[in-house]
């Protein structure tokens, strides 16, 4: 047959046969999954259930043989892991694609828990265990979303033991499945919902206690890298103290059990209280001791002479300054005095030797003229030669020139 075109376009009939033939080609495989619907009409030869991938929003038709699946043990029911063997097969009537399963096996404990180990080693490998990736939670948060089963233990541990430690906070609750088929689904949309809410500062996901199958959402992979992308702080709290899911080791805060979490997720307001009572407390000794210290040292400051009489310090250094002022004036008048002492000797010293002195005496002062117009003083009248012309200063101060042969004065 040619390939179809615009002109020559192949039935419905003939695209539905060739489908069926390229499925029936592929042969037997074997499925793993999660039961989601189990639909077993009585007086009917062959069941139906729905089988679900856990890590992604896809799911196929089973059908098998009531008695095959009456015959499990232990019974199938929802949430339940199983590994099908069967053959893929396109109905041409209905134009769907099922799988014809000839055998069930339902998943163990022991292999579900080798399969949450491996996917623990790996996701611990992709750093979304490291401590240093987690976020503080806020001190008071101004609303809490939780996530949770509707009405459940775990609902009301949280929201009782918050509201007992501190009454006015505000919680936006997501009701969603914590078991089964539909509990990743919904648990991932209530995350995204809660995570883009602006008021929301922090998500607790919280769940009671269950068995290893009953806590099997919680250690999704796809869950944990939710939780891991989450922009805002989240809390687990799935539980008991020795129920250990994947989803504590990816979560920024792991709680014991919801009624941890409802402690840890706000402070105590009485213990808050108090804790502010011991500060304020505190503070007020501290200003107390404080303002004493420097009282004690102000009046030590004053109790210092200099402080208690500070007149005293200035006079005692006025009479200083008085006193060193009083021994600058004698010494002053002291070297004045030495001074004009020794100008007075000095002026005597001169009078005595100068010629007025001589003069007032009674003496005379000769002064003659050599040959060669040298003038001298006469010591002696018997120095000077015959001839020679003498001046003589009398006291008056009268000059009289005489000349050594006449031996008596004559009026210049």
């Amino acid at each position: 047959m040619s390939a179809p075109t615009a002109e020559e376009p192949w039935p419905v009939r003939t695209v539905a046969r060739k489908i069926a033939d390229w499925v029936n080609r592929l042969g037997t495989v074997w499925v793993e999954g999660q039961v989601t619907q189990i639909s077993a009409r009585p007086g009917t030869g062959t069941a139906f259930l729905t089988l679900r991938d856990p890590a992604a929003d896809v799911s196929m038709t089973v059908t098998c043989s009531t008695q095959m699946l009456r015959g499990q043990e232990p019974p199938l029911a929802d949430g339940a892991r199983v590994v099908v063997h069967a053959k893929p097969t396109f109905y041409l009537n209905r134009g769907t694609l099922s799988l014809r399963a000839d055998e069930i096996r339902a998943v163990g404990v022991g292999e579900l828990l080798a399969r949450v180990e491996r996917l623990r080693r790996l996701l611990a490998a992709e750093g979304l265990f490291d401590p240093r990736r987690k976020r503080r939670p806020p001190f008071l948060p101004a609303k809490v979303g939780l996530i949770t089963g509707r009405a459940s233990a775990a609902e009301r541990d949280v929201l009782a033991n918050a509201t007992a430690r501190w009454p006015a906070v505000a919680f936006r609750v997501e009701n969603v499945a914590v078991q089964g088929a539909l509990a990743v689904p919904q648990i991932l949309d209530a995350l995204r919902v809660l995570d883009r809410d602006p008021d929301v500062e922090v998500i607790v996901i919280a769940r009671g206690g269950g068995s290893v199958e009953d806590l099997l959402p919680f250690s999704d992979e796809a869950l944990c890298r939710a939780v891991a992308d989450c922009r805002t702080p989240v809390l687990s709290a799935i539980g008991h103290e020795p129920d250990t899911p994947l989803l504590d080791h990816v979560a920024d805060v792991r709680c014991s059990t919801p009624t941890d979490a409802g402690k840890r997720v706000v402070p105590d307001v009485a213990e808050e209280s108090a804790r502010v009572r011991q500060l304020r407390d505190r503070a007020r000794r501290a200003l107390h001791g404080w303002v004493d210290r420097e009282v004690r040292l102000l009046t030590q400051l004053r109790s210092r002479p200099v402080l208690a009489d500070p007149i005293t310090p200035l006079a005692r250094r006025a009479e200083q300054v008085d006193s060193l002022v009083e021994r600058a004036r004698r010494a002053l008048l002291a070297r004045v005095a030495e001074e004009r002492a020794a100008l007075t000797a000095t002026k005597a010293r001169l009078t005595t030797l100068g010629p007025a002195a001589t003069l007032a005496r009674g003496y005379a002062v000769v002064q003659h003229t050599d040959a060669d117009g040298t003038p001298r003083v006469l010591r002696s009248i018997e120095d000077a030669t015959e001839g020679t012309a003498l001046r003589i200063r009398l006291a008056d101060g009268a000059l009289h020139a005489v000349a050594t042969g006449d031996r008596e004065g004559e009026g210049s």
